[in-house]
């Protein structure tokens, strides 16, 4: 049972969460949009039967052979369309951008059965257009590309917002110049990606050998997964913009506990460095390295509802005081729990307290019990401790450090963890001393 403070952190979120409601309608929204689209699918299909039952047999065979191409076609699409989908729906705060953009050019090379292509972002520091995704694209292509808007046949769609199809590459005079290799001969079609009808990037896909052109199927179908990919991405941009409101709001309330103890000085910082040092060290995937940073970075943010008297008190504290301390995790829960895509995080400062041996706060939970993020945060919380000055003691060499630690190894703190994070700090200690990394 999680223990109920007094202090309330809620009332600061709420115009976060209204924008939260924001991101959830528009999902909903573009849920809506796939549901009519499947459904005017399914119509036409419909459509497409009922013909082929007014036909005589001589030419059934032919719209039977017709009607299963087509429906290739539309399970094709669906598939593609369902998979941009689930990235925007289920996965866009886990998912990157460049796996994002990958996934829609081998979509679309899929669809229409093509074995090359790439997708083009304008920068919008450089203002040019450049690859970011592709199929079957040699690295001088990629490297050597680059667009203004209106410069070469990308360019153009790019800036006039139109889907342009080039027969013969090498005597267009908007391509001529970027004639090279053997794929930039191929026939190909420049798809602009657009967000209310802004152009944010341009899809490239080159002409299959076995054929003369773009059919109306492939232009239609190719355009629907273009404009779902424009919308998948905004989708991701916008969850990228609340994680980041929400990261630069809870690092500024991290910053004031720091402030609130003067002991303390950027304690949060120097967790955080070593916690992403740490869960690399320990071969963590890349979102929980991220979770396990930003758990390291707020692990003390209860402490805003803890009497700053407390905090800063010189001598032993009371069994009250004591008490009042131990909140702090589940203060710092409350806090971060509401937010989404900070779960996990809110997971490891509840019980960073934890003791590895099961003799900690706030649930006594022991061993492999304890998330691997919580282990990992209370290794670093206690050597920053014991390296700082605090009102109770004065910072500890560094032997005298590495002693403690060890012999805190499978009772207060993960054996694994301690060995992992003692290699990195020797190691450290080892090398000459640089200048700190700054934050993310």
């Amino acid at each position: 049972m999680i223990p109920t403070p007094q202090f309330r952190c809620r009332p600061c979120l709420a115009p976060v969460e209204i924008i939260l409601l924001s991101f959830n309608i528009m999902i909903y929204i573009l849920a809506g949009v796939i549901t009519i689209l499947l459904g005017f699918i399914g119509y036409l299909l419909k459509k497409l039967y009922a013909l082929k039952l007014d036909k005589p047999d001589s030419e059934t065979e032919k719209l039977d052979s017709s009607l299963k191409n087509t429906w290739n076609k539309f399970d094709e699409l669906i598939t593609s369309l369902l998979t941009i989908h689930e990235i925007g729906i289920v996965n866009a705060g886990s998912i990157k951008k460049e796996e994002f953009f990958q996934t829609v050019v081998e979509s679309a090379c899929e669809l229409i059965h093509s074995v090359r292509g790439s997708l083009m972002v304008f920068d919008e520091h450089t203002k040019e257009l450049n690859i970011v995704a592709s199929k079957n694209i040699s690295k001088e292509v990629i490297s050597a590309t680059r667009l203004k808007p209106g410069q070469g046949i990308g360019g153009r769609a790019f800036e006039t917002g139109e889907t342009i199809f080039v027969t013969d590459p090498e005597q267009n005079v908007q391509y001529k110049d970027f004639i090279g290799l053997e794929e930039q001969k191929e026939p190909f079609i420049a798809i602009p990606l657009k967000v209310k009808d802004k152009a944010f990037g341009v899809l490239n896909l080159h002409l299959p050998r076995e054929k003369e052109l773009f059919t109306d199927y492939d232009l239609k179908f190719l355009t629907l997964l273009a404009g779902e990919s424009a919308i998948t991405l905004e989708n991701i941009k916008l969850y990228e913009s609340i994680e980041n409101f929400y990261l630069e709001m809870v690092q500024t309330l991290a910053r004031v506990i720091d402030a609130k103890d003067a002991y303390t000085g950027d304690h949060a910082g120097r967790a955080r460095h070593k916690a992403r040092a740490l869960a690399e060290e320990l071969h963590m995937p890349e979102q929980m390295i991220k979770y396990v940073e930003y758990a390291a970075l707020l692990h003390d943010i209860g402490k805003i509802g803890i009497d700053g008297a407390i905090l800063s008190k010189p001598g032993r504290l009371t069994d009250a005081e004591y008490l009042e301390i131990k909140k702090h995790p589940a203060i710092g829960y409350q806090i971060l729990s509401p937010i989404h895509f900070l779960g996990p995080v809110a997971q490891m400062v509840l019980y960073h307290q934890e003791w590895y041996n099961g003799m900690g706060y706030p649930e006594g939970l022991k061993g492999e019990e304890i998330p691997l993020g919580a282990r990992i945060v209370a290794t670093i919380d206690a050597w920053d401790a014991m390296m700082s000055d605090r009102p109770y003691h004065k910072a500890l060499n560094h032997d005298i450090g590495v002693t403690e630690m060890t012999k805190g190894a499978g009772k207060q703190f993960d054996p694994k963890v301690v060995d992992a994070f003692l290699k990195l700090e020797n190691r450290e200690w080892e090398e000459p001393r640089l200048p700190s990394s700054p934050p993310l």
